[in-house]
């Protein structure tokens, strides 16, 4: 039987012996440069999350996810790596890095690394060797090709990057191009050549050896492009999306998730499945079609043991068709396989902001990504409902995407938002609001400027307002984890998705279910009130999301608007 109250202490998340412990983790990102600054520079850094450890745990969540802080110019804040096995000066140190392993650990909690295998900085040792000469000795650790057309003065091919235009990059030093499926500065890898898939691999034993627990893996479906560098085909389709990576008029068909990169999903996996005391996993960001992403974890599971399904983020929040995203991903990831649920992230238009800023619905999202069969990704000041930074101008904006886009008609930008496209990702990326204090406590009062400004709500929506109030957002993350934590069919039970026990046009009803512990789990997607039949409910009692006291279950129960109840 659940607790009446969250504890204090989150302990290690119920689990079946047979299952793997991050089958029933609750993956919290954080974003290092904005989650706590430690030494007053207005950078967030690895002591400021050390520090805040301790609320980490009071939350319940027990697996945190950082993205990079490894050595870097820091022209897109990290993933552009000059230095994989060290820590960037603005964050600390090695040593700050060893001991937030430790003290992780040390709380029975885990801890997941960003690793980006599909490029690095332009500013890495191995590509100044690489473009110093045609004759390099690591030439080939990237992808270099001669132009077309009389002295080579257009690109190799048509091949377009993920944010459109030519992923080709003219280097004048040695009057050839290479290949960047991202930005220009971070060109890409290439894994055909065994020295630097060797070399990579040892990057990921490295930080696995160090005690990292997982890596969630940065643009996974780019690693391999097609050997023979033919043109992709044209395409209709004006711009890509979660489930279809084809766009600006092309078909990825040569760039993105190519047959090797699958094949080297599986080998990865036997990488990290050298280190299984504790065991360890990986996540990769992927993007196509369901059916694609389910061929990354492999028939049997033998690829990447999960993988991100970025669906999620533009279902529409309502109960006909939050039933059928369940069913449709129950279907194409059924055990041993396990769907994520991810509602934001660093790149993406924050959840709420698809919510309307309504903490009511808020809590509604919370209850349901802590409650349905997966691995839920949580992203920092999600559980106190931070909005998304709309008043970020983009000609002061720190992203390299708002450079790149600076041309974007400023109309269309909401419109592309509403899309999940973000053309300045700082709006999600503002520093986290722990009270109303001057710099929303995220840094010492004596600092002069924040990386990026705080977010205009903060000396309202922050931890210390929310953190002693039963009814908001914070109470209500931290009572469903609790909930979560403290039941194995809802952290690892097979689900079911159950017949009509209220209005289905406004309730969602599934099942949990582990040996002989049964749950029911309800939503009430609706600023109504919804009647639900519980006549033949499985247990005695019941908690709701909007509460943290346990009530018996009767024949008929009253659900609130946008209130989730769990009977058990």
């Amino acid at each position: 039987m659940p607790p009446s109250a969250a504890p204090s202490v989150g302990p290690q998340p119920a689990s079946s012996p047979a299952a793997p412990w991050w089958k029933s983790a609750v993956a919290y990102q954080l974003y290092p440069r904005s989650f706590m600054d430690s030494d007053g520079d207005g950078i967030g850094d690895l002591r400021g999350i050390l520090a805040r450890l301790d609320y980490l745990q009071w939350l319940g969540v027990e697996t945190i996810w950082l993205s990079p802080f490894y050595t870097s110019p820091q022209t897109d804040f990290g993933y552009d790596i000059s230095g994989h096995f060290d820590v960037a000066p603005e964050y600390g140190t090695l040593a700050d890095c060893r001991r937030l392993i430790d003290e992780v650990h040390g709380r029975g909690m885990k801890i997941v690394f960003d690793m980006v295998l599909n490029h690095t900085s332009i500013e890495h040792p191995w590509f100044q060797e690489s473009r110093s000469s045609r004759q390099s000795p690591r030439r080939d650790f990237y992808l270099w090709r001669a132009g077309r057309r009389p002295g080579g003065g257009a690109p190799p091919n048509n091949w377009r990057s993920m944010l459109g235009g030519s992923g080709w990059h003219h280097d004048r030093a040695t009057d050839e191009w290479y290949w960047a499926s991202f930005l220009p500065f971070q060109p890409d890898l290439n894994y055909r050549n065994p020295a630097v898939k060797h070399a990579m691999l040892d990057v990921v034993r490295h930080w696995l050896r160090e005690g990292v627990d997982g890596l969630r893996l940065d643009i996974f479906n780019a690693i391999y492009k097609d050997a023979s560098f033919a043109d992709n085909p044209f395409s209709l389709r004006p711009l890509p999306s979660e489930d279809n990576p084809d766009g600006f008029f092309q078909r990825a068909l040569h760039t993105q998730n190519h047959p090797d990169t699958l094949a080297f999903a599986r080998e990865l996996r036997a990488v990290v499945d050298e280190f299984s005391h504790p065991p360890r996993f990986v996540v990769g960001e992927v993007f196509g079609a369901t059916d694609v992403l389910r061929e990354y974890c492999g028939a049997e599971g033998e690829g990447l043991n999960l993988v991100f399904l970025f669906k999620t983020l533009r279902t529409p929040f309502t109960a006909p068709a939050m039933r059928s995203l369940v069913a449709e991903l129950e279907q194409a990831f059924p055990e041993p396989l396990c769907p994520t649920y991810v509602f934001s992230n660093h790149d993406r238009p924050r959840g709420i902001d698809r919510l309307g800023n309504d903490p009511a619905r808020a809590r509604l999202l919370a209850a349901f990504q802590l409650t349905v069969r997966g691995v839920p990704f949580l992203y920092y000041g999600d559980e106190i409902g931070l909005g998304h930074h709309h008043g970020m101008p983009r000609e002061a904006a720190r992203d390299p995407l708002a450079a790149r886009f600076r041309n974007i008609p400023g109309w269309l930008v909401p419109a592309m938002r509403r899309r999940g496209i973000l053309i300045n990702r700082d709006e999600c990326r503002s520093p986290m609001p722990w009270s109303a204090e001057t710099h929303a406590g995220f840094s010492h009062a004596e600092t002069p400027e924040l990386w990026l400004p705080v977010h205009p709500d903060s000396p309202l929506i922050n931890v210390a307002s929310q953190r002693d109030d039963p009814g908001s957002v914070l109470s209500s993350y931290r009572r469903m984890l609790a909930l979560r934590r403290r039941s194995l069919a809802l952290s690892g039970g097979h689900l079911e998705l159950l017949p009509p026990l209220a209005d289905p046009a406004r309730v969602l009803g599934f099942s949990r279910r582990h040996e002989d512990e049964l749950v029911w789990v309800f939503l009430n997607f609706s600023a109504r009130e919804a009647m639900l039949d519980l006549r033949t409910a499985p247990g005695g009692s019941l908690c709701s999301n909007l509460s943290d006291e346990q009530e018996p279950v009767r024949s008929r129960r009253v659900l609130a608007p946008w209130e989730a109840v769990v009977v058990f």
